[in-house]
């Protein structure tokens, strides 16, 4: 009798998801970006497993905020009828476990003009893996879309 073991090596998700939504009777649009730590963790301090910043923890580095929004800024960004939106972190938060640790990221911007366009770019972590797919939904106007971002398609733009 010949056995036969098959070894399979699982091969990490390569994803970040956001999504984005206007909420036009508050004047508000909203952004959350949902990262895996470990992709975090290897952009900034290029070590995936490092404890320096200690995101979300009581020992937060006292330059979390700005490491993470100067990776945050080169890589990603939302217009609003052509006008780029300053991002500032509203909130945040860890969930899940080990590998599967993610950092969430919130902003909330006003957005008192009507909403007529939206352009997006999200290349986060395009810079260290070639197969990083990042998936953004955007929730406007009464519709709801899916957009893929990888390396080749980073930007989109979306009219309302």
């Amino acid at each position: 009798m010949l056995a036969i073991s098959t070894i399979s090596v699982a091969h990490p998700l390569r994803l970040s998801l956001c999504e984005v939504e206007y909420v036009p009777k508050k004047q508000l649009l909203t952004v959350n970006l949902k990262l895996f730590l470990t992709d975090v963790n290897e952009a900034i301090t290029f070590d995936p497993y490092s404890k320096e910043l200690a995101f979300c923890e009581p020992n937060e580095a006292d330059n979390a905020n700005t490491l993470l929004m100067k990776y945050v800024n080169q890589f990603f960004y939302v217009k609003a009828n052509n006008k780029k939106i300053s991002l500032k972190i509203k909130s945040k938060k860890l969930s899940g476990e080990g590998e599967n640790t993610a950092l969430w990221i919130y902003f909330e911007l006003e957005q008192h003009d009507p909403l007529k366009s939206l352009e997006i770019k999200n290349a986060v972590f395009t810079d260290l893996f070639f197969d990083q797919n990042n998936i953004v939904y955007v929730h406007a106007k009464g519709e709801s879309k899916s957009l893929m971002f990888t390396k080749k398609t980073p930007v989109h733009q979306l009219r309302f």
